[in-house]
């Protein structure tokens, strides 16, 4: 089994991601892109001693890149959104 740091990577703070938060109890992670919605629940209900409602998951393409003659593409990455229990809440998240 992979260890529930390596599945969530980073917690994404944004404009939109702090309205879900403050609307549907929703939090976003950037989250490995092997990981799948059961091992993502399952990751952050330990990490944070929580209970998880709905996982959505949404595949992110890497943008192309320039650099004078050089071309490249950014990493495909992962986004989630968690969508917790009313009345459970994330304290190390800030918005």
């Amino acid at each position: 089994m992979i260890h529930p740091r390596e599945i969530i990577i980073a917690p994404l703070i944004t404009e939109k991601s702090g309205h879900q938060l403050e609307t549907q109890n929703s939090y976003t992670f950037k989250v490995s892109v092997r990981a799948n919605k059961v091992e993502i629940k399952k990751a952050i209900e330990k990490i944070f001693s929580v209970k998880v409602i709905a996982v959505n998951t949404i595949q992110m393409l890497g943008k192309p890149k320039k650099l004078g003659k050089y071309s490249g593409k950014r990493s495909d990455w992962k986004k989630a959104i968690v969508t917790l229990k009313p009345g459970d809440k994330i304290n190390d998240f800030e918005v």
